[in-house]
């Protein structure tokens, strides 16, 4: 519209929205439902893509101001689309705040809990992986395969210059694996 010509720019809101649709990207990836067996339902792909905010935003963490301000308005970014995303589903006005806070609940509880596994008990790793994304449905095969996907997409976004990410810049190119059972 005219009056967004005169908007004040934001060059960290600026940069999630060139570094979001990557996110999403990665985190419909085929391979995470028909490899590793995520459901390939509205909580499977928010569980999806909470995973890879998370990794993000772990980089990020103690990076300065530019970080905080480009992680601040990522979550903005998120949580304008799980709203969007909520009305396409049909959820009137009087409900999209309610949602909305079960699902901030929801991604700042996961990402806690990934993060734990992450630094350092697999064990924890695997129990959330379990409760979250798999709602407890997962074997074990499928539960160790999406624990090392996470685990070498954390090494790796680890490895990525955090004035890349703040300027909307990322690679997410970490490969699903998949390890044929041993035949005993």
């Amino acid at each position: 519209m005219l009056f967004d010509l005169f908007r004040r720019q934001d060059p960290a809101e600026d940069a999630a929205l060139v570094l979001y649709p990557t996110l999403v990207e990665k985190a419909r990836d085929p391979a995470f439902y028909a490899r590793l067996a995520v459901p390939d339902t509205v909580n499977g792909r928010f569980d999806m893509l909470v995973i890879h905010a998370m990794l993000v935003l772990r980089r990020l963490r103690g990076a300065g101001a530019a970080a905080d301000a480009f992680g601040k308005a990522l979550l903005e970014l998120l949580f304008r689309d799980m709203d969007q995303s909520l009305r396409e589903m049909g959820v009137g006005d009087m409900g999209i705040g309610r949602h909305i806070k079960k699902m901030a609940k929801a991604l700042f509880g996961r990402a806690e809990a990934y993060e734990a596994g992450l630094d350092g008990d697999v064990s924890l790793l695997l129990e959330a992986l379990k409760e979250n994304v798999y709602r407890r449905a997962a074997g074990d095969a499928h539960l160790a395969q999406m624990a090392d996907y996470l685990t070498r997409a954390a090494q790796h976004v680890a490895t990525q210059d955090v004035g890349d990410i703040v300027a909307g810049k990322i690679n997410l190119a970490v490969p699903v694996v998949i390890e044929a059972a041993h035949a005993g």
